[in-house]
């Protein structure tokens, strides 16, 4: 069964290579590890790369099913060793809860978390929130980052930026504040301890982002160009906002680049190709992931197998603000954008995210150049 069809590789251009991309090797944005190559990937490479399209969620049982049968139990049981679930992640009010219009589509919370125990809000918060919707056909994929100064309802708490409903209650706050501002279903979560993420850079060794803007944070510097990043310099860059044109916009830009360059290390042939050092990938990314209970490996093997993505077919989106403004608490926020919102919400619950692309294509970062997101 054919999962997903590759193009052949292209030179990367420098003035997209800093957008995170969750898209396979071939794509020129996402993957400046290949851009001296000139090579499609083989197949086999293309599918484990399908996890990357599900941002995490699958990547690990994509991995197990997609590797030769000499190691894939090894694998299975790493990922089963490591990756833990949680009966709180998902709101326990079924009723307060949004219909699911679509039988088939699926809407998955990824968030990132300083704490050392992914979940755990009592020493952490959450730095990175978007949402991945998979289409009912399986044909396309929508990831919709929003930027945690987004000024909402958090329920039962009032107005506040977005990322405060995990300090306050969680993921599963969380999912109740996305599904109140979307009216739409959540069907799962997933929640990726941030800083031991970033830090599997010590084991992997050194990533490389390609830097669109120079800033400097402690005691780090970063030019533009291609930047080398490692354990407590990468967390650093990632944590900068400051110096940033864009502030929070462009920081979450980096953390996408990270996340990805180390996931493209992990899934490299000189990484594949060697079982020990493949299973220490797997062991270190299953470590930092929770999920919901719900999304169980025979629920994330039967989406991985259904997938019909080609790379063109990853889209990057980011909810849309207006402008930037100061809460009464005098907290710098991003407004959110109520007219393109409603119509962000509609097109998640009725599964017609390509027509809302095609409407608003300047919300995709990538096509994005200096407007730092707002109208």
């Amino acid at each position: 069964m054919s999962l997903i069809s590759t193009n052949d590789a292209e030179p990367a251009d420098p003035a997209t290579r800093g957008t995170w991309s969750w898209q396979l090797p071939d794509d020129p944005v996402s993957e400046p590890a290949d851009r001296d190559t000139g090579r499609a990937p083989d197949r086999r490479k293309s599918r484990k790369w399908l996890a990357v399209a599900l941002a995490v969620v699958t990547l690990l049982n994509v991995a197990a099913l997609t590797t030769g049968a000499l190691y894939a139990v090894s694998i299975d049981r790493a990922i089963n060793d490591n990756l833990r679930h949680k009966s709180d992640q998902l709101p326990a009010e079924e009723k307060a809860r949004p219909t699911k219009t679509s039988a088939k589509a699926i809407n998955y919370v990824l968030m990132g978390s300083d704490s050392p125990d992914a979940g755990d809000v009592r020493h952490g918060r959450s730095d990175s929130l978007m949402v991945m919707h998979l289409a009912a056909d399986r044909k396309s994929g929508y990831m919709i980052s929003f930027p945690r100064d987004m000024y909402v309802l958090i329920p039962g708490h009032g107005k506040n930026k977005i990322n405060a409903a995990f300090a306050l209650g969680g993921p599963s706050l969380t999912v109740r504040t996305l599904e109140r501002l979307l009216n739409t279903r959540m069907d799962h979560v997933a929640v990726i301890n941030y800083g031991g993420f970033i830090n599997m850079t010590k084991e992997l060794g050194s990533v490389t982002v390609y830097n669109k803007h120079p800033s400097a944070y402690q005691g780090y510097k970063f030019p533009v160009g291609d930047v080398s990043l490692q354990g407590d310099e990468a967390l650093a860059y990632v944590r900068e906002r400051k110096n940033l044109p864009c502030g929070d916009i462009d920081r979450t830009e980096r953390q996408r680049a990270v996340l990805h360059a180390i996931l493209a290390k992990g899934l490299a042939k000189e990484t594949i190709t060697n079982p020990a050092k493949f299973l220490d990938f797997v062991r270190g990314v299953s470590r930092h992931i929770t999920v919901d209970d719900q999304l169980t490996e025979k629920e994330l093997r039967k989406t991985a197998l259904s997938l019909r993505l080609r790379p063109k077919d990853i889209h990057m989106l980011q909810a849309p603000i207006s402008g930037f403004g100061t809460s009464p608490t005098r907290q710098s926020i991003d407004i959110v954008d109520k007219k393109k919102l409603t119509q962000l919400a509609k097109a998640l619950r009725n599964d017609q995210m390509d027509m809302y692309l095609e409407k608003y294509p300047e919300d995709n970062p990538a096509r994005r150049r200096t407007s730092c997101g707002a109208r």
